[in-house]
C-alpha cells in the first residue's frame, strides 16, 4: 500500500506561508463557495473537506505553529532528500527534460481531455517524481516562456507556444537520431 503524502495546506489554500489571518479567510471564503457541495457548477465534496481541514488548521494560531514546524521539516527532508542524489545543482540536461516532460504531460491531457486540459502542480509530482521546490525554476521557465499559463483553478494548461515547442523539438530529436544512425552505418 503506497504511503500517502501529506496534505500541504498551504497549498490547499492557495497562500503563502507568510499569509495574515484576513487573507487566509478571504480566500477559503471564495474557495469554499466554488467547493461546496451544493454549488452545481464547481462543487467537489473530497476538495472541500480538505479546504476546510487546511482552513482550521491555519486559522488558529497554536494549531497553525504546530503545522508550521511539521511543515518546515518536511521541506528540508525533501530538499534533502533529492540533493543527495542529484550530480550537480545545473544539472541543465535533466532540466530540459522535466521540461519536455511537463509539456509532454500537459499535451496529452489537452488531446485527451480538452474540456479540462489543466494539470495541477502536485499531481506533476507524483507524474515527475520531483518535490515541488524542484519543479517551482521549471514551471516558471515555462510560465515566462509562455509555453504554459494557469487557469482560474491554478492548474497549469498548455499553450500554442508550448504545444508548437514541444512538436518542433520532436522533430529536431527525431532528425538527430536519423543523422546518427546514418552516419553510424557508413
Amino acid at each position: 500500500m503506497p504511503v500517502e503524502e501529506p496534505v500541504d495546506y498551504y497549498e490547499v489554500l492557495q497562500v503563502n506561508t507568510s499569509a495574515d489571518p484576513e487573507t487566509i479567510d478571504r480566500v477559503y471564503r471564495l474557495l469554499a463557495q466554488r467547493f461546496h457541495p451544493d454549488n452545481q457548477q464547481t462543487g467537489e465534496e473530497s476538495r472541500f473537506r480538505t479546504l476546510l481541514e487546511a482552513y482550521t488548521v491555519l486559522r488558529d494560531p497554536e494549531k497553525r505553529a504546530r503545522y508550521d514546524v511539521l511543515h518546515q521539516q518536511r521541506r528540508q527532508d525533501r530538499w534533502r532528500l533529492v540533493s543527495s542524489g542529484a550530480q550537480s545543482e545545473n544539472d541543465f540536461e535533466m532540466e530540459q527534460i522535466v521540461r519536455l516532460t511537463v509539456l509532454e504531460a500537459l499535451y496529452t491531457k489537452r488531446r485527451l481531455e480538452p474540456a479540462t486540459p489543466g494539470i495541477f502542480l502536485r499531481e506533476f509530482e507524483r507524474l515527475i517524481g520531483r518535490p515541488r521546490e524542484h519543479l517551482d525554476f521549471t514551471i516558471w521557465f515555462l510560465l515566462q516562456k509562455k509555453f504554459v499559463a494557469q487557469d482560474d483553478n491554478s492548474q497549469l494548461v498548455l499553450t500554442v507556444e508550448g504545444a508548437e515547442y514541444l512538436e518542433q523539438t520532436y522533430r529536431n530529436n527525431l532528425q538527430q537520431k536519423r543523422l546518427q544512425a546514418l552516419n553510424e552505418n557508413r
